[in-house]
């Protein structure tokens, strides 16, 4: 479906029970809501996921960069105004964890519990995002795609179904919205907000993640009291597809407890 938001038509999936609890999902830079995918179709069954494309990715509007988190996460609040959504259970993976926290933190009535997977207050250094903006923009993301998906997945998936279909969304995605993007990941440090977070927070992570590796997910728990952490054994950098099952699995405990 789509949603006509202030400054940009938003697309988004929606699975599940439309009287179920919430579950908003956000996924990574140069991916899309599809990246969820495993995730939904286990959680669908006792929540109504909701799957953002965010700004200027899948088929969301583009607008010009740079982006920000906080915006990210005001597109976030805005979708939930515009579909009746008071309250959900927010994941985000990578930037879309980012996301999470600061929605979280701008609109704390609003989230219910948060996991956030493969993601930090923040991801240094901003050098490389900044380049990589200006590679997008100077040539596309095609230019880009093998070395990025080769950070997401451990050596054993490089040549899986999955991952190719990883690389397939890094290559459709607007140059314009994943440079914006990768702007916002440059400039972001929630590290004066995040600690203020006070709903219950699941943090997972890759054990051979190299771009927001485990003592970035422990930097993480350590700023959020009372969070969990949970390393995700034979996963890089976006396990939702290469150990779906065993993320999903902790997911499911995770929220579960929540609604108990």
């Amino acid at each position: 479906m789509f949603l006509d938001l202030d400054d940009l038509t938003m697309h988004l999936r929606t699975d599940g029970p439309q009287d179920a609890p919430v579950l908003l999902m956000l996924h990574s830079l140069g991916t899309d809501h599809g990246v969820w995918d495993p995730q939904a179709a286990v959680l669908s069954r006792n929540f109504r996921v909701v799957r953002p494309d965010l700004r200027g990715h899948g088929l969301t509007g583009v607008t010009a960069g740079p982006y920000s988190i906080k915006g990210l996460a005001e597109d976030a609040l805005c979708a939930m105004n515009r579909l009746g959504i008071m309250q959900a259970h927010v994941a985000g993976l990578s930037i879309g964890g980012m996301v999470g926290q600061a929605l979280a933190a701008v609109a704390p009535s609003r989230v219910s519990s948060l996991v956030l997977c493969d993601t930090a207050m923040s991801i240094p250094p901003p050098g490389l995002w900044r380049d990589r903006a200006a590679t997008v923009r100077a040539s596309g993301t095609t230019a880009i795609a093998d070395a990025v998906v080769a950070r997401w997945v451990t050596p054993a998936a490089a040549d899986t179904p999955e991952t190719h279909r990883l690389r397939s969304m890094v290559v459709n995605t607007a140059s314009e919205g994943y440079a914006g993007a990768a702007e916002a990941i440059a400039a972001a440090d929630l590290a004066s907000m995040t600690p203020s977070l006070r709903v219950p927070v699941l943090i997972a992570v890759g054990d051979q993640d190299v771009a927001t590796p485990i003592a970035a997910a422990q930097h993480l728990a350590g700023a959020i009291a009372g969070s969990e952490l949970s390393v995700i054994m034979g996963a890089s950098h976006i396990p939702t597809f290469e150990r779906s099952n065993e993320l999903t699995g902790v997911i499911k405990t995770f929220l579960q407890r929540q609604l108990s």
